[in-house]
């Protein structure tokens, strides 16, 4: 097992403890819990303010001291003396120079002897060459690298005093001592230069120490000569100096800023916080926050209950951790505070105090906030921290004085509840802070937006009252955090103001590398805080889950709206503050019953809209309800899936929930019982009406369906679609083919009529292309045809065995359509090739002797005139659209899948076995294939043989080509015949003439009985002439069953048997 889960146990056991005894972290002695006065926190936060101002470095102006009027005769001070201060803190890297110092001080020592420094003090000739001089040593390789590996600024000043006392004793008399003073001078500006250097290159913040023992050492240098400035111009002319004095304190809340903060904070007016000073000026007092640190001292010593013990923390190296930090902050305080007053050094008794330390803030077991306090208000004046600028004597401070009675010597600064006091504070410092409109927010990034949190005076104060009153780090957090999980439920501040103060606790000990070691760890090794500090950070995230997970629900509840809230912002404090927080652990129950919750109030949502669509779309009144109300409900139902699934496209589940499975798990089911209800109802009530539906919105109807099936199958695989939608709407499907099937002949007849059979050309004499030889009516045609069959593929039909039953039927139709335009151009093709030439047609004019004479003449001249035949452009145009229509049908057959279509209707069709074969109609193939010894019927003793089919009612069913001069003739020509029973078909040949009437050479009958071809196989019968020769045909039977194939054969066989007759007539005529 894990040690951190070990830990994590202890301290639940703990905190069980710590609410179960009522203990609080650092007042546990108390037995409840103190209801803080607001004038009570204000008073004490103004004390704390007060003190900081108190304790803040001293402001420095310059004074004119008028010239004495005798000579001042004194020596150079010892340089042992005046390094003495340096000596004493050798080893502190707060005393050394920075890293790449040497480099910038050479810079400013060369600017200075050409003449580019701009303070007069360094213009004059003997400072030029006593820099000179140094620079001159200060560049030599030996000497910069032992500065850089050392970084002692006494190195430097005792070099410069050296090269200095060297340079201005040369040409001076042995009795001449004038010139040491000169050379205290010039030492002075040379410390002034580096603290200039330190000062523009921002240096001074890191090292406060430094800097004034540098100020402090250049005051000790100038106590004979405060002026750096040339002589002759100070003072008019008139001599004398200037000193730096210490600005003394206005005791004005003018000067105060932290007070003012107070003031502001707790709505008072200046005058009334200065009233207060002035009345408790006596009381809060320097000594009085020393008395206050001697006091916490002993008791953290003693391990009384009037600070943290080892009982408030779960683990004793959490205890020790702390109290070792204690100490030192404390003597740093002290010193500090002494610093600000040296005569409190003075008139304390006994003991010795610490020597300031300022490596301290760099130590494991500094406080943060005092070091950020320090280089704060180190800010506010150049040069100065919680410093003295010359020695105190501190031989008789005493921090281990008898601790008073607390009620008779309570804390001056210190309230008694320091937690309790400090979060009514950070309240108000947030309230007002965020209700401030001055409050300039900070600068959005990328990862967070523009807030505002606490101003720069509201986090000084609160950062002074937490050193103050020694509030540990880990409780500033989560009081903090507890002040605005209060401020979140009473919806005084946004959520984006939420993730700020998060990203507020997180991001300055992440970034801040000056932090302590201590404090990194204790905070972020949870193990070492105190148990009310964990349990209190536990109550306040546990209560910030429960209301982010309240506005996450309210949140989703409008997810299916147009403009629903985000909430990426909720979810992102929720993954990012609340669960990844380590002592954070909600319970598997807790998540499962939140997203049941989630769960059934987003499928009552789903519902509410769905029926606010449903009222929307359907009018009240049944009678006015059409397919598009439908169409428009599944529309909106469709649009408000997609919206939701392109809304959590990449983030589809919310606390296991996700919002696009309930919505189409709800309302796609009660979509589908509506639209079939609906649809029943409208068909119903138009069959009352005894009127139809247009096919057009039946057809839209189904595309709407067929896509929310769609959907649903998508979203539901394992629930079925509430109605076979092909069921409901087949009926259209087969209107359409019903109306094809009747207009399919009127399309045929219109366009052969439109139809001139002219090639494609664009001009006349041009050659035509391949594809340009055929006219537009068959072009006119097979476009109808693929219109029709498209607008049944476009459907989408999701029932094969329907499908292929539509495309058997529409095969018929196109069938028939094909039929009844091979007889158009045949029957026009026929007159064409059966026209009479000129000669023909003078010929029939002619009387019957004429004709007679005409004859004679011919035979005796032996003449046999050939007179060839003239075609028209037109009729190898009809021969061409005929070819085409093969083609065009072949490919059509192909788009259809025929064969697929026929395979499905057999698979689902029960054997023969199980069903009756019933054919209405039977076709009858009849090949007439030749004749033998007909009659010879013309003069020449030849005939010019074809063949006439008719039914007993003389009807004429099929005709031959014609033969000339044969009595043996071939025609080898097929005709179909349909008929429902036995039939008599008589067969004539007749001799074609040119002249009056055809002769019958001959007749024959046959009877087409389908029982006599029950087998269905192929006959040849040769048929005796009434007169004289015979006649073969051959005959075969099929029943014309309902199948795409058979129709699509039917159809090849009529345009094959069309072109091959019209190709034979145009040979013959050749």
């Amino acid at each position: 097992m894990s040690t951190s889960s070990t830990h994590s146990r202890g301290v639940n056991r703990r905190i069980n403890s710590l609410q179960s005894n009522g203990r609080s972290s650092q007042e546990g002695s108390r037995p409840r819990k103190r209801v803080v006065n607001p004038n009570d926190a204000y008073t004490y936060a103004l004390r704390v303010a007060y003190l900081s101002y108190l304790l803040q470095p001293r402001s420095r102006r310059n004074q004119h001291v008028s010239a004495p009027r005798t000579q001042v005769q004194r020596s150079s001070s010892s340089i042992n003396d005046l390094m003495k201060d340096f000596s004493l803190v050798r080893d502190s890297k707060s005393t050394r120079f920075p890293h790449g110092f040497t480099s910038e001080l050479e810079k400013r020592l060369t600017g200075v002897l050409m003449g580019k420094e701009k303070r007069p003090e360094y213009s004059d000739a003997t400072v030029k060459r006593t820099f000179a001089a140094f620079l001159n040593a200060f560049t030599e390789q030996s000497f910069k690298k032992r500065m850089e590996k050392d970084r002692r600024v006494e190195d430097l000043v005792l070099i410069f005093f050296s090269n200095a006392t060297k340079e201005l004793q040369k040409g001076k008399s042995p009795g001449d001592d004038a010139w040491k003073l000169m050379v205290d001078r010039h030492v002075a500006l040379f410390v002034r230069l580096v603290g200039l250097v330190l000062k523009d290159h921002d240096w001074v913040r890191d090292r406060p120490e430094l800097t004034n023992r540098l100020a402090t050492l250049e005051s000790k240098l100038l106590a004979h000569d405060q002026d750096l400035a040339d002589a002759s111009q100070r003072n008019g002319g008139a001599g004398g100096s200037t000193v730096e004095v210490i600005v003394p304190l206005s005791y004005e809340v003018k000067d105060m800023p932290l007070v003012q903060a107070v003031a502001r904070m707790f709505g008072l007016t200046n005058t009334q916080v200065q009233s207060d000073i002035h009345k408790n000026k006596p009381v809060w007092t320097e000594k009085a926050a020393l008395q206050d640190l001697k006091i916490y001292q002993s008791y953290l010593n003693l391990n009384t209950r009037k600070t943290l013990r080892s009982d408030d923390f779960d683990l004793e190296s959490g205890y020790e951790a702390w109290k070792k930090a204690e100490g030192p902050d404390l003597s740093q305080m002290m010193l500090a505070i002494v610093q600000s007053n040296p005569d409190l050094a003075k008139s304390t008794p006994g003991g010795s105090l610490p020597q300031f330390s300022s490596s301290a803030t760099g130590s494991e077991t500094s406080d943060s906030s005092y070091s950020d306090m320090s280089r704060k208000l180190s800010d506010q004046s150049e040069g100065s921290s919680y410093v003295i600028d010359q020695p105190v004597d501190m031989s008789g401070l005493n921090i281990s004085d008898e601790v008073p009675d607390i009620e008779d010597n309570p804390y001056t600064f210190i309230p008694p509840e320091p937690r309790a006091y400090y979060r009514v504070i950070l309240s108000q410092a947030l309230t007002h802070d965020l209700k401030d409109k001055e409050l300039q927010p900070s600068e959005a990034t990328a990862d967070t937006p523009a807030i505002k949190l606490f101003s720069k005076q509201s986090t000084e104060l609160l950062n002074e009252i937490c050193l103050r009153w020694r509030i540990p780090q880990c409780s500033r957090v989560v009081l903090f955090l507890d002040v605005i999980r209060e401020k979140f439920l009473d919806q005084d501040i946004t959520l984006d103001t939420l993730d700020a103060a998060f990203s507020f606790v997180k991001e300055p000990f992440l970034d801040n590398r000056k932090t302590s070691n201590f404090m990194s760890s204790i905070l972020f090794d949870r193990t070492k805080w105190p148990v009310a500090d964990f349990a209190l950070n536990q109550q306040a995230l546990s209560s910030l889950h429960d209301a982010l997970l309240r506005d996450l629900y309210d949140a989703l509840q409008h997810c299916y709206e147009q403009k629903p809230p985000s909430i990426g912002p909720v979810v992102y404090v929720l993954e990012h503050h609340i669960y990844d927080d380590t002592s954070f652990s909600p319970t598997p129950e807790d998540l499962d019953r939140f997203s049941k919750q989630l769960e059934e109030g987003l499928r009552q949502k789903a519902q509410d809209i769905y029926r606010g669509y449903l009222e929307k779309e359907l009018p009240q009144d049944q009678n006015s309800w059409e397919f598009f109300h439908v169409i428009q409900l599944g529309k909106a139902v469709v649009k408000l899936a997609e919206r939701i699934q392109k809304r959590y496209r990449k983030t589809p589940e919310v606390m296991g929930v996700n919002p696009l499975t309930i919505l189409v798990e709800t309302i796609l089911p009660m979509y589908a019982e509506d639209a079939r209800d609906i649809v029943a109802r409208i068909l119903q009530l138009a069959q009352t009406k005894d009127e139809e539906v247009d096919i057009q919105d039946g057809f839209d109807l189904y595309r709407e369906l067929v896509e929310i099936r769609r959907i649903h199958a998508q979203a539901l695989p394992d629930v079925p679609f509430a109605f076979h939608i092909e069921d409901l709407l087949a009926d259209f499907v087969w209107r359409w083919i019903r109306m094809t099937d009747e207009n399919v002949v009127k399309w045929v007849d219109q366009a052969f009529k439109q139809d001139l059979f002219k090639v494609r050309t664009q001009h006349v004499d041009q050659i035509p292309a391949e594809d340009e030889r055929h006219s537009v009516s068959v072009i006119d045609i097979f476009r109808s045809f693929n219109e029709t069959i498209d607008q049944i593929v476009q459907l989408n039909w999701d029932d094969d065995l329907q499908y292929a039953k539509f495309m058997t039927a529409l095969a018929r139709s196109v069938g028939s359509g094909l039929t009844r335009y091979c007889e158009l151009v045949e029957q026009k093709f026929g007159k064409e090739m059966d026209r009479l030439t000129p000669e023909q047609e003078a010929t029939a004019n002619q009387t019957r002797q004429e004709k007679w004479m005409q004859l004679a003449k011919d035979a005796w001249n032996n003449k046999e005139k050939i007179e060839p035949f003239q075609f028209f452009p037109e009729s190898f145009v009809k021969l061409n659209n005929i070819e085409f229509a093969v083609h065009q049908l072949d490919k059509l057959e192909h788009e259809v899948n025929v064969d697929a279509c026929a395979e499905v209707i057999q698979r689902n069709t029960p054997p023969i076995s199980q069903r009756q074969r019933k054919v209405t109609n039977y076709v009858f193939s009849i090949k007439i294939v030749e004749a033998e010894d007909l009659k010879a019927c013309d003069i020449n003793g030849l005939s010019d043989p074809y063949v006439v089919l008719g039914d007993e009612y003389q009807k004429r069913l099929a005709k031959t080509r014609i033969i000339y001069g044969n009595l043996n003739p071939r025609w080898e020509e097929t005709v179909d015949i349909t008929t429902q029973g036995p039939l008599n078909i008589i067969a004539t040949v007749w001799d074609w003439d040119t002249l009056g009437d055809h002769d019958c050479v001959g007749r024959t009958s046959i009877k087409l009985d389908p029982s006599h071809f029950s087998d269905f196989l192929p006959r040849e019968y040769w048929l005796d002439l009434d007169t004289q020769g015979r006649l073969l045909l051959r005959v075969s039977m099929e029943g014309e069953r309902d199948d795409i194939q058979f129709y699509f054969g039917k159809a090849f066989r009529t345009l094959k048997r069309t072109e091959r007759d019209m190709t034979r007539i145009i040979t013959d005529k050749v």
